[in-house]
């Protein structure tokens, strides 16, 4: 009698990647993930500044949290649906510099790069992003090119 060998199954892609709550937050304050990002996915807070809320939504695009991305985007430019590209791992994130959007402001701006990599590849999506206050809340209006 022979044995049929199976071939090794190869992992799919996890929904979202593995990020236990010490973890260092993917947008790069030298906080944990919990008491960084986590905390404004987990809807425990809110996003005090437009910085805030840039670093949280480029958080939530590396740990690809879909349901926090459209839930702080602006209801008049968001898509119905967002998806994610599980090959997609975002590295780094350099803020470039930020004009209005603290906690006394209506509308902010942050100019960004932040750094991927994909299928070997790597690379560099620079943009000037636009938040405003909705509802009481930041929330992620639109964005231009390379500022």
């Amino acid at each position: 009698m022979s044995r049929r060998r199976s071939r090794p199954r190869q992992k799919a892609p996890s929904a979202s990647p593995a990020l236990s709550p010490g973890a260092p937050c993917p947008c790069g304050l030298p906080a944990s993930y919990s008491d960084c990002c986590g905390r404004f996915h987990r809807g425990r807070a809110a996003a005090p500044t437009a910085e805030a809320l840039m670093r949280s939504r480029y958080s939530a695009f590396a740990v690809r949290d879909r349901a926090y991305l459209l839930r702080t985007w602006h209801p008049d430019t968001a898509p119905e649906r967002l998806e994610t590209d599980p090959e997609t791992r975002w590295r780094r994130l350099e803020i470039l510099g930020a004009t209005g959007g603290s906690p006394f402001h209506t509308e902010g701006a942050v100019s960004f790069r932040a750094h991927w990599t994909e299928r070997g590849r790597e690379g560099v999506m620079e943009e000037h992003s636009r938040f405003v206050r909705h509802a009481g809340a930041w929330v992620y209006l639109d964005a231009s090119g390379a500022p």
